[in-house]
């Protein structure tokens, strides 16, 4: 199986920190893979609320996550601050991808990258539903 690579954009509209506690380390000392994910997801609703919304409110509706990609690049300890980066790009009829770079603070040392597949959905109706342009307009341009 090839190994995933991860493109990143040349800038970042949007970046914000978060300390990595005691309850976010596995047995082998370093940032476990889970809470990586959920390190992501507390970046993506900052995202989100950058942009002025909410994850269950865009334009009248919600987002789901539909796949998950991540590329690690080196370990993170306890105490280290993360500067979580993150830009929604690859916008088709239903969704985009919101593409993200974790790295050290102190450092720069780059720990991980990724993507999230997110896909726009109408929970009312329980179906995807197309992209709000003004969420494009924002988030393309932010």
């Amino acid at each position: 199986m090839p190994r995933i690579k991860i493109e990143l954009p040349e800038t970042f509209p949007f970046s914000t920190e978060i300390l990595i506690y005691i309850g976010h380390i596995n047995y082998g000392h370093h940032l476990d893979n889970a809470q990586l994910m959920s390190l992501v997801s507390e970046a993506r609703v900052r995202f989100f609320k950058f942009l002025g919304y909410t994850e269950l409110d865009v334009e009248g509706v919600g987002i789901i996550v539909a796949d998950v990609a991540a590329q690690y690049r080196s370990e993170a300890f306890h105490g280290e601050t993360l500067v979580v980066s993150m830009a929604a790009n690859d916008f088709n009829k239903y969704g985009c991808d919101l593409v993200w770079q974790l790295a050290d603070k102190a450092s720069g040392r780059e720990v991980a990258r990724g993507k999230h597949g997110i896909m726009f959905f109408d929970y009312t109706e329980r179906k995807p539903t197309a992209v709000p342009p003004a969420f494009i307009a924002k988030a393309g341009a932010a």
